[in-house]
């Protein structure tokens, strides 16, 4: 059966809300963790032991994204209260761009209340704290054009001295999942970021990254283990629940995805195999796959490198799958191997002189996925019925009710703030 024809209802589980932890762990690797083997075999441990469960030599993956304060709030005259959430950037379209500026920005956002702002500016005076104190500045909101589910907002401010980044620091609220149903907290500022984190760009956590303290990365150090980081910047659409009966109905959110040289020539020395921290990392590890394919696809073609753009490298939805038509039989007769798509990539680089790769993917892995590039994964517990349970399953053959069935028997904490497992791969 192709993926397209998978029912959301086989993906439904119950979860109590008692289970959902709706507050970190005062001490990050304290959470519990599932231990699952190829053999479907289950047991549990600390988080905080988990290097033990890492081969020595093998490869650790991180996605090093930040989450930023893209919760925005104004108030009209009238009194009535509209919210901005700011998903990414339209121009400049480059995250470090954007943020770097420095009078005005345009974001794709979702905007709540917007029966409420027909139209005009919304005003918000702030107040930026500065080494010579604090700084009065003048935000102005204008809604451009309507773009997918979302808007298009130029956002202005009077005080060139501070960047885009430095206002949604100054006044911007953290966005936290909303099946936590509660306000942000001063704790999240600290507890709802990896401690790795360094790219500015994601609307949400990648929680698997949660867990890891200074300690446990020295653990995995001490051991033998690489660590190589990328980033995808993780967006709103991961909480968008799959509504159809199908899958074929649920369209994949877009996420910019960069990648570094030197994390491609380290995939290649681990023989193209890895362990993952996080869905996120899996979706841009898996990714690399099906951009080397596009390269080596215009290479056979005779493109040259440098003519294609990141645009041109973009992963649709459903390229991984037979019987589609940007699928890699239409792509390529014959698929390549995982080394010969990284080469490739390494190939585009050489050609446009650069040492980082950066596009987008909307890949979706379901059941029916062949995986690549990753053969373990470090995760959380997911909601019912989302693509990052079809994830899961595809991974473990099938096999995920045994484990979460495990994981509500045995008092796991679930989603975002909860406890993790380490899964290694079916197939194997």
């Amino acid at each position: 059966m192709h993926p397209k024809h998978l029912h959301i209802r086989d993906f439904n589980y119950t979860l109590p809300e008692y289970r959902i932890a709706k507050y970190p762990l005062p001490q990050r690797d304290s959470s519990k963790l599932l231990l699952r083997s190829c053999d479907g075999t289950i047991d549990e441990d600390v988080f905080r032991n988990l290097p033990e469960y890492l081969p020595k030599g093998s490869l650790l993956v991180f996605n090093n994204t930040k989450v930023i304060q893209a919760r925005l709030h104004f108030h009209k005259q009238t009194g009535a209260l509209i919210e901005v959430f700011c998903l990414e950037p339209h121009f400049p379209h480059d995250y470090q761009q954007s943020f770097a500026c420095r009078d005005s920005v345009e974001w794709t956002c979702l905007i709540g209340n917007l029966k409420k702002w027909k139209d005009g500016e919304l005003l918000r005076e702030i107040s930026v704290a500065g080494p010579e104190g604090f700084r009065s500045v003048t935000l102005r909101a204008c809604r451009l054009q309507a773009e997918g589910s979302g808007h298009v907002v130029r956002f202005s401010w009077d005080d060139a001295a501070l960047s885009w980044a430095e206002i949604l620091d100054a006044v911007g609220e953290l966005p936290i999942p909303p099946y936590l149903n509660r306000r942000t907290e001063e704790g999240d500022l600290r507890t709802y970021q990896t401690v790795y984190s360094k790219v500015k760009g994601s609307v949400a956590a990648p929680t698997a990254g949660l867990h890891f303290t200074p300690q446990v990365l020295a653990d995995v150090d001490a051991r033998g283990i690489e660590r190589a980081e990328l980033t995808l910047h993780v967006g709103a659409g991961t909480f968008k629940p799959v509504k159809s009966e199908e899958i074929k109905g649920h369209a994949m959110h877009a996420e910019w995805v960069s990648v570094s040289r030197m994390v491609v020539e380290s995939l290649l020395a681990h023989d193209v195999r890895c362990i993952a921290v996080g869905t996120t990392s899996v979706r841009t590890l898996e990714s690399l796959y099906y951009i080397g394919l596009i390269i080596y696809n215009n290479e056979r073609l005779g493109t040259p490198l440098e003519h294609l753009t990141p645009d041109d490298l973009h992963v649709t939805q459903w390229m991984p799958y037979a019987d589609d038509d940007a699928s890699v039989e239409a792509l390529c007769p014959e698929p390549i191997t995982p080394c010969e798509a990284l080469q490739a990539i390494l190939r585009y680089l050489d050609a446009v002189r650069k040492d980082v790769l950066a596009t987008s993917t909307q890949i979706i892995i379901a059941p029916g996925y062949r995986f690549h590039i990753v053969r373990t994964i470090i995760t959380n517990f997911h909601q019912p019925q989302s693509t990052l349970l079809l994830l899961v399953s595809a991974f473990v053959g099938g096999n995920w009710r045994q484990m979460y069935d495990y994981a509500l028997e045995h008092d796991f904490r679930f989603l975002s703030y909860g406890d993790s497992s380490i899964l290694n791969y079916d197939a194997l």
